[in-house]
Order: structure tokens, then C-alpha cells, then sequence
């Protein structure tokens, strides 16, 4: 009490303060509930965590001896049966733990396991991040954490492929390690581990590496070697001095300074290593790596594809593997990329080819780039890119014949479009637009308008995503720019043109056909052919694609070889062009795929990075693809039956006027610079005449002819005549007795017409021509005054009266009709009787007592006579 009367005034008011905080107790057991609860998810997790690795651990596969010392090579068979090149073994020399210098342990635990001499085999903080990139990267290990034990056991027992490590092989991977380091030294784990690393190429083992590089025994490393080779543990063909100098020199000086900050080597010691140049005391490559550049990129294909599609390590495993290696052809791909023939624009530009068996989905040959310098660097024939307008057949035309039964003579707008969902509004190449044209121009000509409309008009994207999938190409999203580009790789491309070639049946690209074990189990590889399109839909996209072939016949063409194919290009933004300074038309990528009955071929011409340069038509870069195309497809197809594409069953050939929407048949009057031949699915055909250039015009019905003869009047009529084209106008030319008149409307009529036989014709008109005739004939009756002045006419005659001559003549009559009698009444003198005209003769009766002539006399002969 005696305390608190003693309290200062400040201190009394911050100890009534303190009483009037009535949320300080409260959040004080807030923490400790938050605490209380982490810490029980945390044991939770252990708990779950422990009983997974326990799970998982319980069927991890066992390791043997043979597993940790076993290193067999394996033997890589061509398709004629003939070894061209051994795998693993043969290059890998062992050296005992005291062959290895002290500076190769420091440097190899230095940067891959500093911990080495204390942990059991596993190191819980690695196991730690591990877990979390698992939890973080959708079930996929994602950085390190893995001990030297833990890599051992990888190399020994498991894939080392990127999607094989899950969190199920880590912890199989932790309780081998764990395992194993109960039963070998630390010393022997280290020592198997780098006599078992991959060392780039064809190299295993920092032994066979200390011979390979150096020429020297390892026990003769020098740090900067030593730095070099522990550096190249992580990611060996990357960090290849060879291939890639100054990558690897950056690892070799980032681990020489972490044995700096550990403390095996001095500052000095360091800075005199990292002075030494990447390449210094490196040996030339043998002749055997030389060779062995022309197969670089089939040789990493064969090794994936053993790897992704069986358990074994193929250069461990002591496999023969028989593989679809064309060597002649291997050969040719490899000259054609390096000829000076071709005008390479600079050494950073790069190629790749992939050429595919049509029938068989066999790879013959491949070319991942040019100028390599060691086995199994970068596979630019493995690698997704964007292949431009190559796309079309696969994404729009395709699926349009295969679903939608489009004719190659289907019409499409090729006018300005912008799609709907998206406000995309492709561009053609020429930044035109032609109007209607078929579906055989649009694609050849490339035109990114009409696929466009295809694509996002009339398919639906179900159908171009299941024609994708059929052949090869799955996992693509489709957006409406998929109708003029994609992402494929050029030995994905050249598989996806192949069902075209073989009408229509895909396989899958393989390298490897099988394998045999060195216990003598013979695997087969072979993937199964399925059909991907119909034939109809193959013959129709060859017989289309045979016109890009014909367009580009200087650069592609190959004489007495039926063949088709199609470019592609992709193209940089005008962002881009700014930024990197190149000129307008400049482009990153050039394509072209072609194929004949036997072979798909796909070549592609670009850069690594848009940086090192770009393609144009100045300096002839973008052709180099075709160039490269037949130089190959030339080299391969000599001495093979190449037969041109047999038009199936399923396609009929029609000729339709070109022109018309939708199609239809020529007219009788069509041109035949208007007359183009189509291919339809049978059934499909069209059946309905154009009559833009009018139609065929029959004769008309209906004639007849009626003499009123009280009226003098001849009435002639016929029935309405009716075209197909209902705009058109018709018009009649009616000849009657000679005298022809053109009418519109189907009656006429004849005042006072020649008596006696009469011919009435008539024919229709249109479209700027005239039809067949129709024709009757009619008599018409003679008139009674008609007869009497003919009867006077034949008795008349004209009287010659002689007057004396001293007499005046006397004026007479023009036609008198009789002669007066003289003053004497002396009768007249009878006239000398004249020849008869036969122009005033009646005319006689024919043969047929006065019938009418038939229509095909000659009305010459009978003639009326007035």
C-alpha cells in the first residue's frame, strides 16, 4: 500500500492505462493458439510426411552390385545391320580411390555436396526444398537437394529424365542412399559416383574425361581441370567446353570460388586458376567424335527414346539397339548442311532436318544443326518451334475436307476479317485481299485470310483439336491464329505430313525399332500405325499441295519426281523489328516439308537466338530450306520406284465453272478459259449447269398458224419458252415466207399474206445466242378477184393501130380493154398472140394433188406468182 501511495502521478496513470487494455489478454492466447496450431500441423505433416516416405520407401526398387559397378556399352545398329557406334563402356576408364587427386574430391564435394562426410546419405534440408517445389511445381522436383549418395543411386538404379523426378523416386532415392551408406565408406561412395558421371558426348567418368580432354591420367589434374570437370556434373553437354566455352568457363570459376569460401585453395590459388583460358591444354577431338558429328543428332534422338520408352540407361545397360538409321542418307543431310554451295549468311545461322519413312514412320536420317563440336549438343530436330503457314493442311484444310467434305474448289472470301471473339485480324503476305477464290488457291498461294475464316467459320474446335491429335500433334491449345501457325518440331512436322503421302495412316517417328538385353530379351519398339484421315482427305491435300510444288519448281522441283509440299515463314513484330534494327521483310524462321510416296521430309533455317540475325529474300536466306530439300529428297529417291498418287475411290474429278457459288457445271456455252478441274468426295458432286454463260437452248413448242379468210389474216402463236435463269430475257425470231422479225411476246400476225404454200420458222434467243428451229408450213388459199384478173390478163392484148400518114394519130388508151371499131365499122384486127412470162404463170400442182411442201424442201419451188 505504502508503494503505491508512493507512486508519481505518470506512473499510476500508465498502470490505469495497462488496466484498461482489455484486448491484451486476448491476444496473447491468440498467439499461443496460432503457435498451438502450427506446431500441431507441423507434427501433422511429420506424421504424413513420415508415413508417405515410408510407403513410398517400401517399394523402392533393389540395387545391386552389378547396378553400382556394371557399366556395359551398348551397341547402336544401322538399318542394313552394321555397328556405327558403341555407347558407354568403351569410353569410360576406372580409377581406384587413390588415382584421384586430392584437388578432384575437394572440388567435386565443394559443389555438390558440402556436407558429404557428415550426413547419412541424405541431407534433410535438401529433402526439405525438395518437398517444396513438389508441392509448387504440380508434383515435379524442382532444384537440388539430392547428396552425392542420392546421385549415385540415380545414376545406378534410376531415369535421370526431368519428369521422372517425382516425390515418390526422391524418397526411394533417400532410403538407397540411406542404405547404401551402411554398407560402403564414404570413400567408395565417391569413388563409384565419379567414375560413373556423365562428362558430355560420349564421355563417362572424370577418368575418361581427364584422357579425353586433357590427355593426361587424372591423378594429374590441376585445379582449373578439376574445377572444370566438377562444374560439369550438374548439366554436362551444357556446360561442354567444346561446345559451349564461356558457359563452362563461368561454372569452372563459380565452383573454384566456392573452394575458396570453403577452404581448400587461397585466395591467390583461385584468382591464379580463373585467369587460365577454358580452352588451354584441351586436345583436338579424336577422329572417332569427328565422325561420329554426322550422326550427332540421331544418336541423342535413339538415346532419348530408349531412355523415355524403356527402364534402362542405354549407355550403361549393354543393349543392342537396333535402330532406322539410314547412313548413305545421314551422310548426304550432314554434307548438304555444311555446303558451301548453299549461301550461308553467317556461321550463327542454323538448320535442321528430319526425314521420315511415309509408310512406315521409321526416321532415316536427322540433322540437328550446323557446326557442332561434340556428340549430343543441342537438337534443334527435337526442338518445338513455330512453323508458320506449314500449318495450314494440318489445323484448316485438313479437318475441312475430313469433316465438312470441302471440294478443293470450295469458295472463300479472301477480303479484310476480323475474328469475333478475339479482334484478331490476320494479314495476307502481300497485304491484299483477291476476292472469292477456292480452297486449291487459297492454299497454295498461302493466303492467311481464307484459312482463317475456314478454321473459325466452319469448324468447330473439337474437330481441328481431334485431326491434330490424329496425327501426333496433341496438347495443343488451339487459338484462332492455330489456322496459319503452330509449335512443332521438325521431326514432328515431317510425321504429320507423312499420313498425306500414305493416305492417310500415321506412326508415330521412331529411331529405335528394338532392343536386345544382354540376357538376350529382344524388345520391340515398333509403334503402332493407326488411320488419322480418310484417303479422300490425303489425295485431296496432295493433289492440292502438288500446285506449291509447281510455283516453286526452280528451287524444289525435281524432274520425273511427283512430290508435294508447302513453305512456311514465321515473322517478328513490328515491336521487334524496331528493337533489333533489321529491315522490313526480315523474318526469324523459314520452313518447307515436302513429300513423295516414300519419304517426309521437313527442313528448317533459322537463328538460336532472334539477336544472332534474320532471314530475307535479299540475301537469299529464306529459300535455303527448299535448296536443302531437294538437294536430299533428290539424293534419296534415286534408284526407289517413286510412283505418282492413285486418285481413290472415295474422290471424283469434275469440271465446274470457275467462278460459280457453290460449284456448278459448265454451260454449253462456257468458255474454256472458264473451266477448272476439281476434286469432290465422291457423293458430293455438283449437278446443277451454270448458266452465266447461258444454257443449251431447245426449240421451241407450240408452233402454229391460222388463215382467217373473211379477215386476210394469218395468226401465228407458240407457247412461252422458259430458261433457267429467270433474269435472262428471251426473244423469238419468227420468219414467215422469207421475211423474219424478232419478237418478245409468242404471237403474230400476217395481214393479206402471198396465197399458195407458206414455211413459218422459229427459234428462241438468249443469252447472245439462238436456238434450234421449229417449223410448219400453211397454204394459203387463192383469192376470187385475184383469179379474174389473171384471166384477163391472159387474153389481153395490145393493139398496134396503123393510121394513114397524112392522117392525125389519135390519142389511145394506155390499157384499154378492148380495141373501138373503126369509122367504117370494120372490126378490129386480131393482135399477134405473145409469149407467155413464166412469171405469170399459176403455179402447177405437185405430185401430192397440192399439198404443202414438207419442211425440208426448198421453198424456192413454189414460189407464189402475183
Amino acid at each position: 500500500m505504502s508503494q503505491n501511495k508512493n507512486m508519481s502521478r505518470k506512473d499510476y496513470k500508465k498502470k490505469d492505462k495497462k488496466k484498461k487494455n482489455p484486448n491484451k489478454g486476448g491476444a496473447g492466447k491468440w498467439i499461443k493458439r496460432i503457435i498451438l496450431t502450427f506446431v500441431t500441423l507441423l507434427l501433422l505433416a511429420i506424421v504424413a510426411g513420415g508415413a508417405l516416405f515410408t510407403y513410398y520407401a517400401s517399394n523402392a526398387p533393389e540395387m545391386t552390385e552389378e547396378d553400382l559397378l556394371g557399366t556395359f556399352s551398348s551397341e547402336l545398329v544401322d538399318m542394313n545391320g552394321n555397328v556405327f557406334y558403341t555407347l558407354g563402356g568403351e569410353s569410360r576408364d576406372y580409377a581406384n580411390a587413390s588415382e584421384y587427386p586430392q584437388v578432384m574430391i575437394d572440388a567435386m564435394t565443394a559443389i555438390e555436396d558440402q556436407r558429404f562426410e557428415e550426413h547419412m546419405g541424405i541431407d534433410p534440408i535438401g529433402i526439405a526444398r525438395a518437398a517444396i517445389g513438389y508441392v509448387t511445381n504440380r508434383g515435379q522436383i524442382v532444384g537440388g537437394g539430392s547428396t552425392i549418395t542420392q546421385q549415385l543411386v540415380k545414376l545406378s538404379v534410376f531415369s535421370t529424365l526431368k519428369e521422372d523426378q517425382t516425390l515418390e523416386r526422391k524418397a526411394q532415392e533417400a532410403w538407397l542412399a540411406i542404405q547404401l551408406e551402411r554398407q560402403l565408406s564414404k570413400e567408395q561412395i565417391l569413388t563409384l559416383y565419379m567414375n560413373k558421371i556423365h562428362m558430355a558426348g560420349n564421355v563417362y567418368g572424370i577418368s575418361t574425361a581427364a584422357e579425353e580432354y586433357y590427355g593426361k591420367h587424372v591423378s594429374e589434374l590441376e585445379l582449373h581441370e578439376a574445377a572444370l570437370f566438377a562444374g560439369m556434373a550438374q548439366a554436362p553437354n551444357r556446360y561442354d567446353p567444346y561446345v559451349n566455352p564461356e558457359t563452362a568457363k563461368k561454372r569452372r570459376d563459380v565452383v573454384i570460388n566456392v573452394m575458396r569460401d570453403e577452404g581448400h585453395i587461397t585466395a591467390e590459388q583461385a584468382e591464379e586458376a580463373k585467369a587460365i583460358p577454358i580452352d588451354e591444354g584441351l586436345v583436338d577431338r579424336s577422329q572417332e567424335d569427328s565422325n561420329a558429328l554426322v550422326f550427332e543428332a540421331y544418336l541423342d534422338t535413339v538415346i532419348k527414346e530408349v531412355e523415355e520408352k524403356t527402364e534402362f540407361n542405354p549407355s550403361t545397360a549393354g543393349l543392342t539397339i537396333y535402330t532406322n538409321l539410314d547412313m548413305e542418307a545421314q551422310e548426304q543431310v550432314y554434307e548438304v548442311m555444311h555446303s558451301e554451295d548453299i549461301n550461308w549468311t553467317n556461321e550463327e545461322i542454323q538448320s535442321a532436318v528430319s526425314l521420315v519413312e511415309a509408310d512406315t514412320g521409321k526416321v532415316r536420317a536427322l540433322g540437328g544443326g550446323r557446326n557442332r563440336e561434340s556428340v549430343r549438343s543441342h537438337n534443334h530436330a527435337l526442338e518445338t518451334k513455330a512453323v508458320g503457314s506449314t500449318m495450314k493442311p494440318l489445323s484448316t484444310y485438313g479437318p475441312a475436307i475430313e469433316y465438312l467434305q470441302y471440294s478443293t474448289y470450295h469458295q472463300v472470301d479472301d477480303s479484310e476479317y476480323t475474328e469475333p471473339n478475339t479482334n484478331w485480324s490476320p494479314r495476307n503476305y502481300d497485304r491484299q485481299f483477291k476476292g472469292q477464290m477456292s480452297m486449291r488457291e487459297a492454299l497454295v498461294d498461302s493466303r492467311n485470310v481464307p484459312a482463317a475464316k475456314i478454321m473459325n467459320e466452319d469448324l468447330e474446335v473439337s474437330q481441328v483439336e481431334e485431326f491434330l491429335s490424329n496425327v501426333g500433334i496433341e496438347d495443343t491449345t488451339i487459338t484462332p491464329q492455330s489456322s496459319i501457325n503452330g509449335n512443332m518440331s521438325p521431326l514432328q512436322l515431317a510425321a504429320s505430313y507423312a499420313p498425306f503421302a500414305n493416305g492417310g495412316n500415321y506412326t508415330e517417328p521412331y529411331t529405335v525399332e528394338r532392343i536386345v538385353t544382354q540376357d538376350g530379351q529382344e524388345i520391340d519398339l515398333t509403334p503402332q500405325t493407326n488411320q488419322a484421315m480418310s484417303d479422300y482427305t490425303a489425295y485431296m491435300i496432295t493433289d492440292m499441295l502438288k500446285g506449291v510444288v509447281s510455283n516453286f519448281n526452280s528451287t524444289v522441283g525435281i524432274p520425273g519426281l511427283p512430290q508435294a509440299g508447302k513453305t512456311g515463314t514465321t515473322n517478328f513484330t513490328e515491336e521487334q523489328l524496331e528493337e533489333l534494327g533489321y529491315p522490313s521483310g526480315s523474318v526469324p524462321d523459314s520452313w518447307y516439308v515436302g513429300y513423295t510416296s516414300n519419304y517426309s521430309l521437313s527442313v528448317w533455317v533459322g537463328y538460336a537466338n532472334n539477336r544472332d540475325g534474320y532471314l530475307s529474300f535479299e540475301d537469299g536466306s529464306r529459300n535455303i530450306p527448299r535448296l536443302i530439300y531437294r538437294d536430299v529428297m533428290q539424293y534419296v529417291s534415286e534408284g526407289l520406284d517413286n510412283p505418282d498418287w492413285t486418285q481413290p475411290s472415295s474422290v471424283t474429278q469434275v469440271a465446274v465453272e470457275d467462278g460459280t457459288n457453290p460449284a456448278q457445271l459448265p454451260g454449253p456455252n462456257t468458255p474454256a478459259s472458264n473451266i477448272v478441274t476439281e476434286l469432290f468426295v465422291a457423293g458430293t458432286e455438283p449437278s446443277e449447269q451454270s448458266t452465266q454463260f447461258g444454257e443449251e437452248l431447245d426449240a421451241p413448242t407450240g408452233l402454229t398458224a391460222e388463215y382467217d379468210e373473211e379477215a386476210d389474216e394469218l395468226s401465228i402463236t407458240w407457247d412461252e419458252y422458259s430458261l433457267q435463269n429467270e433474269d435472262e430475257e428471251v426473244s423469238y425470231q419468227l420468219t414467215v415466207g422469207g421475211e423474219s422479225t424478232t419478237l418478245s411476246t409468242t404471237d403474230y400476225s400476217v395481214s393479206e399474206p402471198p396465197s399458195g404454200p407458206l414455211t413459218i420458222t422459229l427459234a428462241v434467243s438468249a443469252y447472245g445466242n439462238t436456238g434450234p428451229t421449229t417449223s410448219i408450213s400453211v397454204t394459203i388459199p387463192e383469192r376470187e378477184e385475184e383469179e379474174e384478173e389473171d384471166e384477163e390478163d391472159e387474153t389481153e392484148v395490145e393493139e398496134e393501130i396503123e393510121e394513114p400518114e397524112d392522117e392525125e394519130e389519135e390519142p389511145v388508151d394506155e390499157e384499154p380493154d378492148t380495141e373501138e371499131p373503126n369509122d367504117e365499122g370494120t372490126p378490129p384486127e386480131e393482135p399477134e398472140e405473145e409469149e407467155e412470162d413464166p412469171d405469170d404463170e399459176e403455179p402447177e400442182e405437185d405430185e401430192n394433188n397440192g399439198t404443202p411442201p414438207s419442211d425440208d424442201e426448198d421453198n424456192t419451188d413454189s414460189e407464189d406468182t402475183e
